[in-house]
């Protein structure tokens, strides 16, 4: 729900979601899907190892380092859907306070920044991923930069839910979740 306002007072989405809108709840879906899938393989790795190092008394070295390099991609996409379905972090509370007209203009000011935010977040991931795109991870077969991929993802998705977030917010409407 958006900064300030309660379900009576702000319209639902009409039946007839723009192409934009099934766009980015698409890729909400698809992204809380794969951080699902990424929390699952991030449990086996890790049994792994621990099968690995207590009954074959062989620790196998990828391990740990596949369940670090998933947990990039699970922090960077369970981050992306909690822009979109408004799960981050927020001052509601003050912005509550204020007249109405100031409270539609603080939400869209948060949203252009977390879009200003994504950006950044593309441009820094990129820099590192093209400088440590020629080295190579000790224990994985992939290149160094590799970490740095789930960051330029979660970028693109945020400025992407965000701009879909400030688009509603001028249509008068609010983004439904795409979990629901």
């Amino acid at each position: 729900m958006g900064i300030g306002a309660s379900p009576e007072s702000r319209p639902r989405s009409p039946g007839n979601v723009s192409l934009y809108t099934r766009v980015c709840a698409t890729l909400s879906r698809l992204s809380l899907m794969l951080a699902v899938a990424g929390l699952i393989a991030i449990v086996l790795s890790v049994q792994w190892q621990v099968f690995g190092r207590y009954v074959l008394n062989d620790t196998p070295t990828w391990a740990e380092a596949l369940a670090l390099l998933l947990v990039l991609f699970v922090t960077a996409f369970g981050l992306a859907v909690g822009v979109r379905d408004a799960g981050h972090i927020g001052l509601e509370s003050v912005v509550a306070l204020l007249p109405e007209r100031w409270q539609r203009r603080i939400e869209l000011l948060i949203h252009a920044l977390v879009a200003l935010f994504g950006g950044f977040m593309v441009y820094g991931g990129w820099q590192w991923a093209s400088a440590k795109w020629g080295e190579k991870k000790p224990m994985l077969p992939l290149p160094d930069g590799i970490d740095y991929v789930p960051l330029i993802i979660a970028g693109v998705l945020i400025v992407l839910f965000s701009i879909e977030h400030i688009v509603a917010n001028l249509q008068g409407r609010e983004v439904e979740p795409a979990w629901n």
